[in-house]
């Protein structure tokens, strides 16, 4: 999701038919009399439609992001998805996590045109490029840690873990010259889970849904978003989530980093190398063949150059040094 940081916002959008009613919801919710005065739809989601809004009224004028949900998948599971990250959002307000402020939700639609969730703009934007790229691995392993640290009452624990793919789901590349790779790691997925020592998990970490503002020294994480998925489970597999995004993104070497600066920055993984690498290659097969369901919303954040092509190779290769290191 894209913040504010170098972005203009305007009022074309204030009027956008099929989102009246969540307006008017909007509205209510900040409430003092407030109007939205200008909204604009922001790039790089794939489950939700993501909105900027400034509301205007006596006071100073605020800042919000609405997230809705328009697809009919989406829609349908919309009541466990958003009421967990409202949640969650309530539960980080009294950590060091930087999470946006939660002002509403209405995850069945009741009062919105489609299922939504209204919380404040954060600063900072989503930063894709290669520029800085090992800097950024850097913060993002800190901030993982920092995650994964949060406790978490018995009672306030989110659901376990969903893996998203499973040794029948896999969609192996049609024209791949290693077969026998994937075939190998469609195997190693095949095992029961290794053993755990559960945590708090964001379980959708990775740059996509990370805000940073600052170059250089100056960097600095300001915000991780979209908690939806939030989960507990396996450190391990936030971390898998992560190296797989900054493979694709980067090329596999940045996608071995990760693992190496999060016990640096104080994580802990399972000691297991077979153990590690079952979690590193459940969430890498998850991606195949050609990670599109992340490759859409990176082209429209400007990373024209992650073709198809290019996305499978980079997949290959990730899952070459992941055997080569821990197989």
């Amino acid at each position: 999701m894209v913040a504010n940081e170098g972005v203009a916002v305007v009022g074309a959008d204030v009027d956008d038919r099929g989102w009246s009613d969540t307006r008017a919801w909007v509205e209510k919710r900040v409430g003092g009399g407030c109007r939205i005065d200008a909204a604009e739809r922001l790039r790089g989601g794939w489950t939700s439609e993501m909105r900027r809004l400034r509301t205007g009224g006596t006071g100073e004028p605020q800042w919000m992001v609405l997230r809705s949900f328009v697809k009919p998948f989406f829609v349908q599971h919309a009541k466990g998805l958003l009421t967990r990250e409202a949640e969650i959002l309530r539960l980080l307000s009294e950590t060091d996590v930087p999470v946006a402020e939660f002002h509403g939700v209405d995850a069945t639609a009741v009062y919105c045109d489609h299922p939504s969730l209204l919380m404040s703009l954060l600063p900072g934007s989503v930063r894709l490029g290669e520029e800085e790229a090992g800097l950024r691995s850097q913060l993002l392993a800190r901030q993982l840690v920092g995650i994964h640290q949060v406790r978490v009452p018995v009672e306030a624990r989110p659901r376990v873990y969903q893996a998203w793919t499973s040794p029948d789901r896999v969609r192996l590349p049609e024209s791949t010259e290693r077969l026998d790779l994937w075939q190998r790691a469609v195997d190693i997925i095949r095992r029961d889970p290794p053993d755990y020592r559960p945590c708090f998990l964001h379980r959708d970490f990775h740059p996509g849904n990370v805000l940073f503002t600052g170059q250089g020294a100056r960097s600095e994480i300001t915000g991780v978003v979209d908690w939806v998925e939030a989960s507990w489970g396996p450190a391990d597999l936030d971390v898998a989530h992560c190296s797989t995004a900054l493979a694709l993104l980067h090329g596999a070497e940045e996608g071995m980093r990760l693992a190496d600066l999060y016990l640096a920055s104080g994580g802990t993984l399972s000691e297991d190398p077979a153990a590690h690498l079952y979690w590193r290659v459940l969430d890498a097969l998850a991606f195949a063949p050609d990670a599109e369901k992340v490759a859409v919303p990176w082209r429209e954040l400007g990373r024209k150059d992650l073709t198809s092509d290019l996305l499978t190779s980079r997949l290959e290769e990730y899952l070459e040094e992941l055997f080569r290191r821990f197989g």
